[in-house]
Parts: C-alpha cells; sequence; structure tokens
C-alpha cells in the first residue's frame, strides 16, 4: 500500500472515491447534498493549503483523506474513506498518520472531525484512535420546532429548592452565603431549620434554574454528606438529583425522556433507586417504587405538584412543592437578601 500527496490530475480518482462515500453514508436530513463540483473546488484549496491525500495498494486507488489548513492551532479533516476490499488492513490508520504528520509541519496541535451519529463503525474507528466528542449538532425540522415552541408558550413553572441531611443551620447558612453568589446574580435565599433531620434551602436564581440547584446540592453536599435537589420542570415533570459527600448517587425525572429521545439505559437509570433512599433517607422502599414512578408522559402520572409533595413527604422532606416566594413567607425562615 502507498500513501501519496493527491494532485489535480487524480480529479477522476478522487471523484470515484467521493461519489462511493455520499452513496455508503448519505447527508442526513436536514442536509443539501454537496455537489462534485463544490467538494472539488475544496479539495484543490486542500492541496494548495492543508493535507490532501490518496491511498494505493496493486489494483489502484483504494482510499483518500483531506484536511483543511490549520486555524490557531487545530485543523479539521474533512473527509477519510477507504473503500470495502481494503478495509480492515490499517489504510484509514495510515491515512491518518500521513496526514497528522504533515498537519503538524503545517503547525496543528489539535485535529477535529465532523462524524454522522448514525455512522457506528466510523465512530468507534475514532474513538479508538483518541478522538473525543466535545460538541453535539442537533437539527430539527421548522416546521416541528415551530409547534414544541408554540406549545412551550403555556409552559408550566420550574421550581425547587435543596435540601441538606443535617442539623447544622451556621452551617449551611455559611455555605449559602459563600457559594450561591458563585453560581449568579441572586435575589435572596432562604434556609429554613431542620424537620425531619433535614434543612431546606430556597433560592431566588435556583429555584429557576434545575442546573444551577444540581450545583447547590453537590456543594452542600460537599459540605454535610447527603444532600438532594427536588423540584419541577415546566410544570409538568419532577426531578431529584440525590448526592452523597459531593458525589451524585441516584437521578429520578417523573418522565425520562420529557426533554428529547434517550436510549434504553439512560431512561432506566432516571427512575429512583429503592435500595439507596432507604440507605440514605431512610425511605420505604416500597413507598419509593409505588410513588416515584415514572411513565412516558406527564398524563400517566398525577399533577407534577402532587407528585412532588408525595415525593417529598416519602423522603421526610418539607416544603418540596413551594417557589422562592412562598418559603420566604414560612415564619421561622431565615433570610438571606442580596
Amino acid at each position: 500500500m502507498r500513501i501519496r500527496r493527491a494532485t489535480e490530475a487524480d480529479e477522476p480518482v478522487l471523484r470515484e472515491l467521493w461519489e462511493e462515500f455520499e452513496a455508503e453514508v448519505p447527508e442526513p436530513p436536514g442536509y443539501a447534498p454537496e455537489t462534485w463540483d463544490e467538494a472539488w473546488e475544496d479539495i484543490r484549496r486542500h492541496m494548495r493549503d492543508g493535507v490532501a491525500l490518496v491511498a494505493e495498494d496493486d489494483e489502484g486507488p483504494v482510499g483518500h483523506a483531506w484536511t483543511a489548513a490549520p486555524e490557531r492551532g487545530r485543523a479539521h479533516v474533512h473527509d477519510v474513506y477507504v473503500r470495502p476490499r481494503a478495509r480492515r488492513r490499517g489504510v484509514a490508520r495510515a491515512l491518518l498518520a500521513e496526514t497528522v504528520s504533515g498537519l503538524r509541519a503545517l503547525g496543528a496541535e489539535w485535529v477535529s472531525l465532523h462524524v454522522v451519529t448514525t455512522n457506528r463503525p466510523a465512530l468507534a474507528t475514532w474513538e479508538r484512535l483518541g478522538f473525543a466528542e466535545v460538541q453535539k449538532t442537533m437539527i430539527a425540522e421548522a416546521a416541528a420546532l415551530e409547534e414544541h415552541l408554540a406549545a412551550g408558550l403555556v409552559e408550566g413553572p420550574t421550581f425547587g429548592s435543596a435540601h441538606a441531611q443535617t442539623d447544622d443551620l451556621a452551617g449551611v447558612e455559611r455555605a449559602v452565603r459563600q457559594f450561591v453568589p458563585r453560581l449568579g446574580r441572586s435575589a435572596g435565599s432562604v434556609v429554613v431549620p431542620p424537620r425531619n433531620g433535614w434543612i431546606a434551602v430556597f433560592d431566588e436564581l435556583c429555584s429557576g434554574e434545575p442546573e444551577l440547584l444540581r450545583r447547590l446540592a453537590c456543594e452542600l453536599s460537599d459540605r454535610v454528606g447527603v444532600a438532594i435537589a427536588i423540584g419541577v420542570e415546566a410544570g409538568e415533570v419532577v426531578r431529584y438529583v440525590l448526592f452523597d459527600r459531593g458525589r451524585m448517587v441516584d437521578e429520578y425525572l417523573s418522565v425520562p425522556e420529557f426533554h428529547g429521545p434517550l436510549p434504553p439505559g439512560d431512561v432506566i437509570a432516571l427512575g429512583a433507586n429503592p435500595t439507596l433512599l432507604q440507605r440514605l433517607t431512610g425511605a420505604d422502599p416500597a413507598r419509593v417504587r409505588a410513588v416515584a414512578r415514572t411513565a412516558a408522559s406527564p398524563s400517566e402520572l398525577p399533577p407534577a405538584t402532587d407528585l412532588v409533595a408525595q415525593i417529598g413527604e416519602l423522603l421526610g422532606l418539607s416544603g418540596v412543592d413551594l417557589g422562592y416566594e412562598e418559603a420566604a413567607e414560612l415564619p421561622d425562615a431565615l433570610r438571606i437578601e442580596r
């Protein structure tokens, strides 16, 4: 097998390889197919400024790779293709090795590429070679997106609270004063004295931002041991995230695919763990199974405000159905103004 630089004289060969690749891995929905003239213009630029290669064996061309010139230390691989008859012979690895060598000479420190998520063999190959996912490109049909956005105009409230398993009111207050300002601009926090061994924290900013609420609970857990973030999202679903010594140990979402499709394993993982809840909170496993159920849609479960109250009750939590403003009116609430 030979790897060499591509030249403009290779246009017929490169077009053959490109057409085979396009037929084998078509553009995903929402992406207009590229024409050969457009591709050839890009390839010529890569020949001139980046790295464009052809792989050959005794029977002729078997693959290609082309990569743009590095920008700010990163070079992007646009295409790597090997004909079926030459696969599993190290051709892709050899093409990439020669590509990287050429890119290093041009000053590249990082190499990136795009791969269609349905192309499982390619994903496996790149992962074995050390590529890691750093972002996702997501696409939606405009008409369907418009419908979802219109439905979102009547979205219900999102609210939640964090609960620390401790009687150390002063310690929790200090943690809230120290950590909440790092999350963003909050109008204030409310800390409710211990009930059933839990101290509740309601924060104006975190109440409506589930990810910030999760970070607050994680910080409390790091200080006191066991903590939980629990609340309602979009007025439709209930989520809790349980932490032990700063580490997330259980997550529950009443409708696991409410925010979009998930792999089957992730759907199962978003169910409550009765054994763990019993160990960390004293909850009765049978009650957990009966109350903290999951479903395919919110209509199959009690209203979210009822469900969150039921889950809070079985875990020994108080006020989980309250928002920040309502918690601030509790007679024994400690208010932290900002």
